[in-house]
């Protein structure tokens, strides 16, 4: 890993898009969560089942939690996204791979930060229409549609990172 190359990636058009839409979920969380926190009452649902029902109760500030750890987590992975040498790949990188494959990773997670602030903003979408009485619970989608979210980019990034491995090594 320390001989990989490190290299400067220049956003294209597709990851300033992704870019910018995690950007403006991430202000929408923060907006949603505190221009509906005042109403909230007091005891509001803080956890859900596997089936997308209300399991926990607690006070109304720990709505304020998924707005500050997407925070985190969408900082921390932007951070995270400028060092693609140090990530871990299905293949050796080398000077002639290394632009695509870094490319690939970074791509996706620059599309799991934006999943993941997805979900977050749907829990505190949920939680507020809970709590208003418009919904009960998460639903039975949502833990599919989470699984769905995460793996299938994966899946997808990661035979797109094997075949273009592959491709370099044949051709």
């Amino acid at each position: 890993m320390s001989n990989r190359p490190k290299l400067k990636l220049n956003l294209t058009t597709p990851d300033k898009v992704i870019e910018l839409a995690g950007w403006i979920c991430l202000i929408g969380i923060w907006i949603m969560t505190l221009s509906n926190y005042y109403s909230l009452p007091e005891t509001i649902p803080i956890h859900y089942n596997g089936a997308g029902e209300a399991d926990g109760f607690g006070k109304k500030w720990n709505i304020l939690t998924l707005p500050i750890v997407s925070s985190i987590l969408f900082v921390g992975l932007t951070i995270l996204n400028k060092y693609p040498h140090i990530f871990n790949y299905p293949s050796t990188i080398t000077q002639e791979n290394a632009l695509q494959q870094y490319t690939n990773a970074t791509r996706l997670i620059r599309f799991l930060k934006l999943v993941v602030l997805i979900i977050f903003g749907l829990i505190v979408f949920k939680t507020i229409q809970n709590v208003n009485g418009n919904a009960d619970g998460l639903g039975t989608w949502f833990l599919p549609l989470i699984f769905g979210l995460i793996f299938i980019p994966m899946a997808y990034y990661l035979t797109r990172s094997l075949k273009k491995n592959n491709t370099k090594n044949t051709g």
